[in-house]
């Protein structure tokens, strides 16, 4: 083999990769080998330094690629001297590093909620997934005390896989980051300590959904390379160009390669998944798929609406703007009619993703300046940035409110709003909390959620989507409804008697919270900083 095609691997490059699967395997190892009673202060330790470990690793990969010229993009596994950029398969660059910025500080915080338990001691997840819910066997094993730590290994894999995720340059390192994260998922959202019938119920729908959706992925890639005979970004964008007879294969390649993706942010009507997932999985692993994955997928988005996407970007248009509608107006109207907390949340999420795939879909306008492009990624990493913060923190304060039956006893978390009522009268912090993280999901000033719908309405109408801007406008208004309504709750309406508890955390759920909610505000009233630099990454 000619040693100019011999493939380079920059391991420097891959730092906060290497990081957390070492610390997955490692995490793996201990379950296997260290005694009971120890494996949690490990894991939780073990996690928590990982995390921190890749953080600081990307914080330094971005000073050294940075020294090489703004918008940067080296290769981290290929073949070196490609001048169509094809062979390669991972790339460092503005987008990848910021994005894995961007997830690693939600997982942080998604593993302290994760970790944490109440002041009962009674953690988020079954003791023994294996037993049959209502057994015997399961009953023993919740009297041993036994805790399923193998979520953190589980984790540590899926988070693994979003940074890979972000870093893919061809369709294949796509479809196995999303393989990677999406397994554990599955098995996490099964493991819910109660309500086990309607958890694994949970997990079987999002395993088939995600099934389905990873083969029209793979055959969406299949036809792209029988279009253009490569799977890699750039050479999918020159061949494409190159071969207009094949075109039309091509399209509907990309077409399916999009829907797959899609399918991770839950946009309509591939959202199917999303309210009974969210509403059956453990609370904090529904917090960290929310914000984890959610960024993920728009970044992998991002990038191939920046590079398959655009030689079809005008035959793709009409089939976005119906997708981006219908994913705004769905989660508006259901989110509306919704008596449970975590489906509520659940369709907020919907409409969410209907935002931020304006700028999306922006991104492939054939009249973008690079500036209108610089303006538009920047505002999806700072909306994943801002919302991935808040609804960690929202979804580990739902853990916090439990349901008590008549003898006094605490049961499982009370996500039916009805519960919330005089939520301001039991815990007046906790009910402000809440009330802030609403506050920014309903886009209000000093929030930094405003700052982030703006940016992305701003790159839409910069990318001539007004009409979708003036759509999500409206029905971002609409959305202030159900998050007031849950304020009303909170705050205004009497409680029915002692039927909610408020529970102390341990600890680590308290930071968690507390560290989303200073971001918000921070983010809300001094953005400035974080655009810029987002900004001046792109330059």
């Amino acid at each position: 083999m000619n040693s100019a095609t011999l493939p380079i691997i920059q391991w420097a490059s891959l730092t906060p990769l290497l990081i957390i699967f070492g610390a997955a395997v490692l995490s793996t190892l201990i379950e296997a080998f260290a005694p009971r009673v120890a494996r949690r202060p490990i894991q939780i330790v073990l996690s928590l330094l990982a995390l921190a470990a890749a953080l600081v690793a990307i914080v330094w990969r971005w000073s050294v690629a940075a020294a090489s010229g703004p918008g940067f993009q080296l290769p981290m596994v290929g073949i070196p001297g490609d001048q169509r950029g094809e062979g390669i398969s991972m790339v460092e660059d503005p987008l990848s590093l910021i994005g894995q910025g961007v997830i690693v500080v939600a997982a942080i915080l998604a593993f302290l909620v994760i970790a944490d338990r109440s002041e009962l001691h009674d953690g988020a997840f079954v003791a023994s997934a294996a037993t049959r819910p209502g057994s015997e066997a399961e009953r023993e094993s919740s009297a041993a005390g036994r805790e399923h730590t193998e979520v953190f290994p589980l984790a540590l894999f899926s988070t693994g896989g979003m940074l890979v995720f972000t870093s893919a340059y061809d369709l294949l390192t796509l479809f196995i980051a999303l393989e990677v994260l999406s397994l554990p998922l599955y098995v996490l959202s099964a493991m819910a300590r109660r309500r086990r019938v309607l958890s694994q119920e949970a997990a079987m729908k999002y395993f088939l959904m995600g099934a389905f959706s990873s083969a029209i992925f793979l055959m969406g890639a299949a036809l792209c390379y029988g279009a253009t005979s490569t799977i890699f970004y750039s050479g999918l964008t020159l061949m494409q160009r190159g071969y207009p007879q094949q075109t039309g294969i091509a399209v509907v390649g990309v077409a399916m390669v999009v829907i797959g993706l899609l399918f991770k942010v839950g946009a309509v009507p591939f959202h199917s998944w999303t309210p009974d997932v969210y509403q059956g999985a453990p609370t904090p692993v529904t917090g960290f798929m929310a914000a984890g994955t959610k960024a993920a997928a728009f970044i992998a988005l991002a990038r191939i609406f920046m590079y398959v996407a655009q030689p079809a970007a005008d035959k793709l248009n009409v089939f976005m703007w119906i997708v981006i509608i219908l994913t705004i107006v769905v989660g508006t109207v259901l989110g509306m009619v919704q008596t449970d907390i975590k489906r509520l949340l659940a369709y907020s999420s919907v409409a969410h993703a209907g935002f931020i795939l304006i700028a999306i879909n922006a991104i492939r306008s054939a009249n973008f300046s690079f500036q209108d492009y610089q303006q538009s990624v920047s505002a999806i990493l700072f909306y994943l940035l801002s919302y991935g913060v808040a609804i960690v923190g929202a979804f580990a304060l739902v853990t916090l409110v439990r349901e008590r039956d008549a003898a006094g006893n605490i049961l499982a978390e009370a996500t039916n709003l009805d519960a919330w009522k005089g939520l301001g009268r039991r815990s007046p912090l906790s009910a402000a909390v809440m009330l802030l993280f609403l506050l920014s999901f309903a886009g209000i000033p000093l929030t930094s959620g405003f700052i982030g719908k703006f940016e992305v309405f701003r790159a839409g109408v910069s990318g001539g989507e007004t009409v979708l801007v003036v759509i999500a406008v409206l029905a971002s208004a609409a959305t202030a409804f159900f998050y007031f309504r849950l304020v009303q709750i909170m705050f205004f309406a009497q409680p029915e008697g002692e039927t909610v508890a408020v529970v102390e955390s341990e600890g680590m759920g308290t930071v968690a919270v507390a560290v989303a909610a200073a971001i918000t505000v921070v983010l809300g009233i001094i953005p400035g900083p974080v655009l810029d630099f987002i900004q001046g990454t792109f330059a």
